[in-house]
């Protein structure tokens, strides 16, 4: 058992995660995941769980310090900081081992590539453009540095002749 004054560390709960996974401290950001065996590409590897809260309701909980939201649609988030499975604790990085699915409102992680014993899972946050950048720690060689999504050029639409049909296919250079 731990001294009164020391924290415990978070715990992965074993019904959500598909291989053995553990909790660690991060060089990214405090605390992390690790595998703890091989995991093979293309793998569900843990679901993020947690409270299913409103938009606006996610909006009053992300002025906390530590925020553990994911968005699930325009209307509903899923807060991990309530009930989650461990997930919430995965660090972001530009070069991610990770990617997120969203199947009949589940969050499943899956695996981007192979992932060996002791490596730290990450996933990239993709935070919107239009909020305040949040500077990025996770030293990948393609670091974005910010876990916010750069912002796309808007692309300009070739403006139509008169004579050139809405639905007709345009002609292509041989």
């Amino acid at each position: 058992m731990a001294a009164p004054d020391e924290p415990l560390a978070p715990k992965i709960d074993p019904r959500y995660a598909c291989f053995r996974l553990r909790v660690g401290p991060s060089r990214i950001h405090r605390w992390g995941v690790f595998a703890e065996e091989w995991i093979p590409p293309r793998r569900k590897v843990i679901e993020y769980t947690g409270e299913r809260v409103s938009r606006r309701e996610a909006k009053r909980r992300s002025q906390r310090p530590l925020v553990y939201l994911f968005e699930l649609d325009p209307y509903w988030c899923v807060d991990g900081a309530v009930g989650g499975s461990g997930a919430e604790l995965i660090n972001h990085s530009c070069d991610p081992n990770l990617y997120a699915v969203i199947l009949r409102g589940h969050v499943l992680y899956m695996s981007r590539r192979a992932i060996a014993p002791g490596e730290e899972l990450t996933i990239d946050y993709r935070l919107d453009h239009d909020i305040d950048p949040v500077p990025c720690r996770c030293g990948a060689p393609n670091c974005r540095g910010t876990i916010n999504l750069p912002k796309q050029p808007r692309r300009r639409q070739r403006p139509r002749n008169s004579n050139e049909s809405k639905d007709a296919p345009r002609s292509r250079r041989a």
